[in-house]
């Protein structure tokens, strides 16, 4: 993760410091291009400032194998205080719905 990270700095270096790469199916994104309405309210109060971004970068699918040009998003925040959170709140899996006994 961390090759990936430095490959989207390099890349986009307006990005700053502080991104995570989201994966396709990560419960914040509606598409590759926008957050769902949820995960934009949250950044919005949340983290002002909070932006995504498509970016192409070289990336090796496994060490040693030959880089290859992919596209990935990046969500970008001001500090590591609002990448911690977002991460913690949209990264994670769902937690499991509690039954009553």
């Amino acid at each position: 993760m961390i090759d990936i990270v430095k490959a989207v700095q390099q890349a986009d270096p307006s990005l700053g410091t502080y991104v995570v790469v989201l994966r396709a199916d990560a419960r914040a994104l509606d598409g590759p291009e926008r957050f769902t309405p949820e995960a934009q309210a949250w950044i919005e109060a949340n983290a002002p400032g909070g932006r995504l971004a498509r970016v192409r970068v070289l990336l090796a699918p496994f060490p040693g194998a030959m880089p290859a040009e992919r596209d990935v998003t990046v969500a970008a925040f001001a500090d590591a205080r609002q990448l911690a959170a977002f991460a913690t709140i949209w990264t994670g899996d769902p937690l499991p719905e509690a039954e009553e006994p």
